[in-house]
């Protein structure tokens, strides 16, 4: 297959790396200094799983000469994706899928207002990655994704992709329900991410005081509601699943999302704790935790915002 791996980040690097060492062609869409150090050396690519490996492809920012791609991987941070749906249009063509495989809930709506309906399908992944320096990507963590179809349902061309992610390593999974995996996925992390972010505690701590752990779990259940609300086929072990999420991740970890305040770079708030209030007043749901939770964390946001347009 043709590929483009649309942010090659930590995920879009481990994924898409898998894809080329296999034997696909893949396309890299990278900048700067990651870039060239891709095009110079290949993508190296550090898994816990699979070890130190380098995959084949060529790195390009203006990737229009690819042309038409079987497949794109869409794996920028929420915030990026304007510019990035942006960046691939060009390689769109009547049999392209564009997957996302990326935190939040409206990814695939988004891409939808661009390219309809029909090339995009929807998937999440659960792993911990990164750029570690410019040409190398690093995976931690489970290294395992779901995905699937915008309504439910397994179709053939999820099958043929399921058997090709397969045999490139990938740890798998379709589901015949991917929207209400993606809501399981977003409730939690929206909720547990921005009460980790808000209370700067390790996971042990913040599961363990029964004040905030109650807080945590109503906070899943106000995104919850939301999206039963707006009739999105919500999984009734959700929460249960929520919860059991919140008590085996790693005692002394923090979420993705405080990991980003604490360390200056830019947040994915909106396409999180936003999105739950965006979609609340859409649905006419109050989402009063999250409105106090937001508040409390924009303004550290902004600080980071302008001190990234200021550097």
């Amino acid at each position: 297959m043709k590929i483009a791996v649309m942010g090659t980040g930590g995920v879009g690097g481990y994924f898409g790396g898998l894809l080329a060492r296999k034997g696909h062609h893949v396309t890299y869409i990278a900048r700067g200094a990651h870039m060239s150090a891709i095009n110079a050396m290949g993508l190296r690519v550090e898994s816990q799983l699979d070890g130190r490996f380098s995959a084949p492809g060529k790195a390009m920012d203006r990737p229009a000469p690819a042309g038409f791609q079987d497949l794109i991987l869409f794996t920028v941070k929420m915030y990026h994706n304007a510019s990035a749906i942006d960046t691939i249009r060009p390689l769109v063509g009547p049999n392209t899928v564009v997957l996302t495989l990326q935190n939040g809930i409206d990814n695939g709506d988004q891409l939808a207002e661009v390219f309809g309906r029909g090339p995009v399908m929807i998937g999440s992944v659960y792993m911990e990655g990164r750029i570690k320096e410019p040409g190398v990507v690093t995976q931690g963590g489970p290294g395992m994704a779901v995905f699937g179809e915008m309504e439910p349902g397994i179709t053939p061309r999820g099958q043929d992709l399921l058997k090709e992610f397969q045999d490139a390593g990938w740890r798998v999974n379709l589901a015949d329900n991917m929207p209400g995996m993606l809501w399981k996925k977003f409730a939690y992390i929206a909720g547990s991410a921005a009460v980790n972010a808000a209370t700067d505690t390790g996971y042990a701590e913040m599961r363990t005081i029964p004040e905030t752990r109650e807080l945590v779990r109503a906070t899943i259940e106000e995104a919850l509601t939301v999206g039963r609300t707006l009739g999105s086929p919500i999984m009734e072990d959700s929460i249960d699943w929520a919860m059991t999420s919140l008590d085996n991740f790693p005692a002394e970890g923090r979420a993705s999302l405080a990991k980003d305040f604490q360390e200056g770079r830019p947040v994915e708030l909106d396409g999180l704790t936003g999105a739950v209030i965006r979609l609340g007043k859409r649905a006419g749901v109050p989402t009063p935790l999250n409105e106090a939770l937001y508040a409390v964390l924009k303004p550290w946001a902004l600080r980071i915002e302008n001190s990234q347009m200021g550097s």
